[in-house]
């Protein structure tokens, strides 16, 4: 008798220790939230939607966006840091993620403690651009315009700390000029607002504002990135057309709660690599100017370390206080 209570408490034993493997083979079990922490039609809002559709086709679960802008970007952000760290509550942000702490001295979570990287969809590159009824058909007009009357032209970013704006920044930096920044909630109302020419200029992500310029509605004068990109060939980098160390990279990826178990993020990688890897995806992200992953997956987390510090660079050169 005393045996047979033996194995029966080892079974049960048993039984408790496999339910968070079966807990974690059986999901997902109910729709996915991801919440992108900028407004719809954003870079940050189109590109993982792209990959999601394929995605939520294979997990057999919905995706259901949230978009919850704000404070450049750390309203959602925050949102996810305080989430069950089950797998059902994921964020999709920018390189915005790193400078946040450069920016906020009261932030409700960690950046580096309080996520765990799951992918990165790609690099999406920022294009300096500018309404055509402005006349600026270069970078160095706007540089000469800029310089005639200091502190009177002005720019557009997604916000304080987004990569739209620390990629104004670096070319501001290398130019020497002084402008005014106007920060918006998100990409598609700052776009707005060059196009009609009340703002002079933004450093627009390239997924956002590819269809603009193909529609003759916004010019390109010049990209943020190291080399140029195969959708606008003949637009220069801002290194090329003379601005040194003025490059900057804005990387676009999937993040879960830190403690989110290993196999669960494990198995959205894998399911988010397969959906990158379909043709039609693949097709979409280059029409929208993505560029390539520029770091392996599981050195993701480590990225976004060293940008915390190298951006914390960039805001004190700019001479941005924290909020």
């Amino acid at each position: 008798m005393h045996r047979l209570k033996l194995i029966a408490i080892a079974a049960a034993c048993l039984a408790f220790a496999g339910m968070p493997a079966a807990a974690e083979d059986a999901y997902p079990s109910k729709p996915i939230r991801v919440v992108i922490p900028f407004s719809a039609g954003s870079a940050t809002d189109i590109v993982p939607r792209t990959v999601f559709e394929p995605m939520s086709a294979a997990l057999g679960q919905p995706i259901v966006v949230e978009n919850r802008g704000g404070a450049g970007g750390t309203v959602g952000v925050a949102l996810v840091a305080k989430a069950e760290p089950d797998g059902y509550t994921l964020l999709a942000h920018s390189a915005a993620h790193s400078v946040s702490p450069s920016l906020y001295s009261s932030l409700p979570y960690d950046v580096t403690k309080d996520f765990a990287g799951i992918i990165t969809f790609g690099n999406a590159p920022t294009v300096l651009v500018v309404a055509p009824s402005k006349g600026y058909k270069t970078i160095g007009d706007l540089t000469a315009a800029a310089k005639a009357k200091p502190g009177e032209l002005n720019f557009a970013s997604a916000g304080t700390g987004t990569g739209t704006h620390l990629a104004a920044e670096r070319y501001i930096q290398s130019a020497g000029i002084k402008v005014t920044h106007i920060p918006f909630k998100g990409g598609p109302e700052a776009l707005t607002e060059v196009m009609t020419g009340r703002v002079d200029f933004m450093f627009g992500a390239l997924p956002s504002t590819m269809p603009l310029i193909r529609d003759g509605r916004l010019m390109p004068l010049a990209v943020s990135t190291r080399t140029r990109i195969s959708v606008l060939p003949n637009v220069p980098t801002t290194e090329e057309a003379g601005y040194a160390d003025s490059h900057y990279d804005v990387w676009l990826g999937l993040l879960a709660p830190a403690k989110t178990p290993k196999p669960i993020i494990e198995k959205l990688r894998v399911e988010a690599e397969k959906a990158m890897a379909l043709p039609a995806v693949q097709q979409k992200l280059k029409q929208l100017g993505m560029e390539p992953p520029q770091v392996e997956t599981d050195k993701f987390d480590a990225q976004i370390a060293d940008e915390v510090k190298a951006n914390a660079k960039i805001i004190a050169a700019a001479g941005i206080t924290k909020n």
